[in-house]
């Protein structure tokens, strides 16, 4: 077991630690009291999160302004990498437009950041979210995870990763349907087999032009247009991507009505160009968790 600190107190902008992995950009990430997305969680993450990442096991949690962390390896370059602990928070929110519910937005949650999810992870994540609360999704996410990821071991404790696409190709649709996933599941057997057999992977659509990179991942089973703008904004780098789920476009309806253009490609381009095109995924997370925790 390995442990270091670092001080995210010294970064742009700082780190909420809990604000970013449970605002529902990630659900691969766990809290071990077992109240991941309870909504009176302390600020800053204070509680033990894990991940399993690459067959390492990384913990952290925030004390004030240091994260400390334990795993199976050094993960600092993990945690800089999956909590993009590198981006500039102070950057991204000066460069916000000018609009009293993205300014409220950010000052409910200064300091929370994307993540950087594992691809195929977040691809299934996000095929299992449709027409659920995010406590929801996460549940879900961890019962794949028990039922089918590889146990890796780590001071004395047994992790579950998140399964391999082979093990997932391989499970059933009655047996997914078993976890709860019900419809969704042959939309991830089949994305699983996709992958698995090299017919496509997600992270292929790392260096396509944005909406391009939009068409690539919309190929796997259960990914719409929605879904894949998920997977490009918390895995890809694409921080130009606004998810237009249920609460950006009531967002859109009740504050910028003039972006709602009849069809997702057309609002999509409008509430991208109102939101600042490079930074619009910042901003689409931020009111996302905010109107959703309102």
């Amino acid at each position: 077991m390995e442990t270091g600190v670092i001080d995210v107190s010294a970064l742009p902008g700082g780190l909420d630690l809990q604000a970013t992995v449970e605002s529902g950009q990630s659900y691969l990430w766990r809290r071990e009291d077992g109240r991941m997305y309870e909504a009176d969680g302390a600020f800053g993450g204070s509680a033990w999160y894990y991940t399993v990442v690459d067959g390492e096991v990384i913990r952290a949690r925030q004390v004030d302004g240091r994260l400390e962390w334990e795993a199976s390896t050094d993960a600092e370059p993990y945690l800089f990498d999956l909590l993009r602990l590198d981006d500039d928070l102070d950057a991204v929110v000066a460069a916000a437009p000018d609009d009293d519910l993205i300014r409220e937005a950010y000052d409910a949650y200064r300091s929370m950041r994307l993540v950087r999810d594992p691809p195929f992870g977040c691809l299934v994540s996000f095929i299992c979210s449709a027409q659920m609360r995010v406590s929801r999704i996460h549940s879900m996410v961890t019962a794949l995870a028990e039922a089918y990821g590889d146990p890796v071991e780590c001071d004395g404790e047994t992790y579950r990763a998140f399964p391999t696409p082979e093990r997932l190709a391989a499970a059933t649709e009655a047996e997914l349907r078993d976890l709860g996933l019900g419809y969704r599941a042959p939309y991830v057997v089949r994305t699983a087999e996709m992958v698995a057999d090299g017919e496509a992977h997600p992270a292929e659509a790392r260096d396509l032009p944005y909406e391009e990179a939009r068409d690539y991942v919309s190929q796997f089973v259960g990914v719409g247009d929605k879904v894949a703008d998920c997977v490009l904004l918390f895995s890809l780098d694409f921080l130009e991507a606004v998810p237009l789920d249920t609460w950006i476009r009531t967002s859109i309806e009740d504050y910028f009505p003039d972006c709602d253009r009849g069809n997702y490609a057309d609002t999509s381009r409008a509430i991208r160009e109102r939101f600042g095109n490079d930074y619009a995924g910042y901003v689409q997370t931020y009111v996302f968790h905010y109107l959703r925790s309102a």
